[in-house]
């Protein structure tokens, strides 16, 4: 069995030490709940701002400038979720 000695380490290595405290079941939980939460409220705004533009492009009243932000928001989320699925 060799030995290694912690003062001098080998050239190109690096060592390091750390101490986590433990994760309760009830700490999990409440992780796991408020990454869900949020989550679920970020994909339900994202959906609200996508529902207003496309209502925004269908309408017969809105202005042509509307309808130019509204196509580049909804131009920009549809690049996004390309771009996540392709992932390049």
């Amino acid at each position: 069995m060799s030995t290694l000695d912690l003062n001098s380490p080998p050239p190109g290595h690096k060592y390091s030490v750390a101490i986590d405290p433990e994760e309760t079941p009830w700490e999990r939980a409440l992780r796991l709940f408020k990454d869900v939460a949020l989550f679920l409220f970020a994909i339900a705004v994202v959906a609200t701002i996508l529902l207003v533009c496309y209502h925004t492009v269908t309408s017969t009243t809105a202005a042509a400038d509307e309808k130019k932000w509204a196509m580049s928001v909804l131009s920009a989320a549809a690049g996004g979720i390309l771009g996540y699925l392709v992932r390049k």
